[in-house]
């Protein structure tokens, strides 16, 4: 569900959903949460707000960039756990 602020003047539904729609195919990865819509006269602006998306850790490990080891098979496993990890000071 977006929230839709129209301020300024009155849309259509059909007018709003296009502008909703037009963010959905210009920003796939992201995910709409809100819009404002202001009406000044014969122009529109429209802003948009996303949600925050969560940022998943990724670290080179034995050589291979990974977010998480559950993909990693029974040696890759072990190579990682002999590894020594150094610390930054």
């Amino acid at each position: 569900m977006v929230d839709v602020n129209v301020t300024g003047g009155k849309l259509a539904q059909e007018e709003i959903d296009y502008y909703i729609d037009c963010a959905l195919e210009k920003y796939p990865d992201k995910h709409l949460r809100a819009i404002d819509i202001e009406v000044d006269g014969a122009f529109v602006n429209a802003k948009y707000h996303f949600s925050d998306m969560p940022f998943q850790r990724i670290r080179r490990i034995t050589g291979y960039l990974v977010g998480t080891l559950d993909r990693f098979n029974n040696a890759k496993r072990a190579e990682e756990k002999a590894r020594v990890k150094h610390n930054v000071q």
